[in-house]
């Protein structure tokens, strides 16, 4: 009976994933309050039981949700940082992009509007989200000004102050998105935003502008 046993092997390593794949859907449809744990499992297609034997709480299951949908990007850009040479121009252009298809077009692009709407109310999991994510993802996107600013490509600047305004309509088209996108309010399309977005910023940063 080898195959029967290795099919359920494959089946149980699996859970984890397939529960916050479930749990990441039921989020983003309903919101964190209005999910429920039964039905996460459900969606699953597993017991609560079994979902208890993974995470303990809904809590700890949004915290997987996170960190396998957020934290292997922020790797991802932290290692072209690393790796990447040429122009922080292109390496910025580079990590937005990338962001923007991971997190824009994937259904974890749905997370951030959650936040926002939930933070008062839950706050653990939205300081939870502030520290693995935003403050990760504004130290990448510090370091890569710094290097421009280091090589002289990019004009003389405070990166702490700047990284908020350069995330922020980032942030706004994803949270547009799934919410008055949802409702039939016309946006620019996507292609468009982001080639203005690059253009206006990196005209900003740089030091010769053209």
């Amino acid at each position: 009976m080898p195959a029967p046993k290795t099919r359920w092997k494959r089946r149980k390593e699996a859970r984890p994933q397939e529960l916050t794949a479930a749990a990441l859907e039921l989020f983003v449809e309903r919101g964190f309050a209005a999910t429920r744990l039964d039905e996460i499992a459900a969606r699953a297609g597993v017991s609560k039981g079994t979902l208890y034997l993974y995470f303990e709480s809904k809590e700890d299951l949004f915290k997987a949700v996170i960190r396998e949908g957020l934290l292997p990007l922020l790797a991802e850009g932290e290692e072209l940082m690393a790796s990447m040479p040429g122009s922080a121009s292109e390496l910025f252009r580079a990590i937005v992009l990338r962001w923007w298809e991971i997190v824009g077009e994937g259904p974890i692009g749905g997370i951030p509007k959650l936040i926002f709407a939930e933070a008062r109310n839950f706050p653990e999991i939205a300081r939870f989200y502030a520290d693995e994510v935003i403050e990760r993802g504004k130290r990448l996107f510090v370091a890569v000004f710094q290097r421009g600013i280091d090589s002289g490509e990019f004009r003389p600047f405070d990166p702490q102050a700047l990284v908020h305004i350069v995330i922020s309509p980032l942030i706004m088209r994803v949270i547009w998105k799934h919410s008055l996108d949802c409702c039939g309010v016309t946006n620019v399309p996507i292609d468009a935003y982001l080639r203005e977005y690059l253009d206006l910023t990196l005209r900003g940063l740089r030091r010769d502008p053209a």
